[in-house]
């Protein structure tokens, strides 16, 4: 293929190989947005010590990561302590946080605070009853990642329809997010072709839209960076039909 597609040309029959998601530090994207803090720390004398909130709700939001939630809590026993007391809400996946998810946090400080200043817990209660109201929520199987990922799309002006983003995910994936490639050229070079529409790292980094999981087995993350790629070297994913 001419140069600057995603892909180099394929020499060998599509093998695909799969490879269980990582519960592992580094299988999980970082936060896109972190905790604010005060602009100014008071001196150390006069700071009182931060008390302990102990277990709180969080509902998840675009962006989310078990790491994030974790951090911007000082959570007991960081994300993977998390990830235990919500599994049954998460599922088998943590790469896979959804909006919508009410999970429990044991919580050691209040989010967005420093050891000198504090959030009003009725103000933060009432953004967090607001968030929740807003948000919009679809199940954690394809059909949900691709509309998930179309309302994303509608909202930064990326094309693409839905019969087209299935077809080419079955095409490239079977529909199994943690699909990678490694046997092709792509492999060989270092950057082997993953996800739900096989996308290498290098397209990843450069067509990610902000607001979805820096992570490229992250479905919807996946799927939004692909059709934005598609969309600039194709006019949008319905016009691909094959490798590209």
């Amino acid at each position: 293929m001419a140069r600057g597609k995603h892909r180099r040309p394929r020499t060998n029959p599509l093998t695909r190989h799969v490879v269980a998601a990582g519960t592992g530090t580094a299988a999980l994207a970082l936060p896109l947005l972190s905790a604010t803090t005060a602009s100014a720390a008071e001196p150390a004398a006069q700071a009182p010590a931060p008390a302990k909130v102990g277990s709180v709700t969080y509902t998840t939001k675009k962006g989310d990561s078990l790491y994030g939630i974790a951090d911007r809590y000082d959570a007991q026993g960081g994300w993977r302590q998390l990830y235990k007391d919500n599994r049954k809400a998460i599922g088998d996946n943590p790469r896979l946080i959804h909006p919508g998810l009410d999970l429990k946090v044991r919580a050691t400080k209040k989010a967005g605070t420093t050891a000198g200043k504090a959030s009003a817990p009725a103000k933060k209660s009432s953004v967090a009853r607001a968030t929740q109201a807003s948000v919009k929520t679809f199940p954690n199987n394809l059909d949900g990642w691709i509309r998930n990922a179309l309302d994303i799309m509608a909202q930064n002006g990326i094309p693409g329809s839905y019969d087209g983003i299935y077809r080419n995910v079955m095409r490239e994936s079977s529909g199994n997010p943690t699909a990678i490639n490694n046997w092709d050229s792509n492999a060989a070079a270092g950057t082997p072709s993953k996800g739900l529409l096989q996308v290498i790292d290098p397209t990843f980094a450069t067509y990610h839209v902000p607001g979805t999981v820096y992570d490229p087995f992250d479905p919807v993350a996946n799927i939004v960076a692909a059709c934005n790629y598609a969309a600039a070297r194709y006019g949008s994913i319905d016009n691909v039909n094959g490798p590209y």
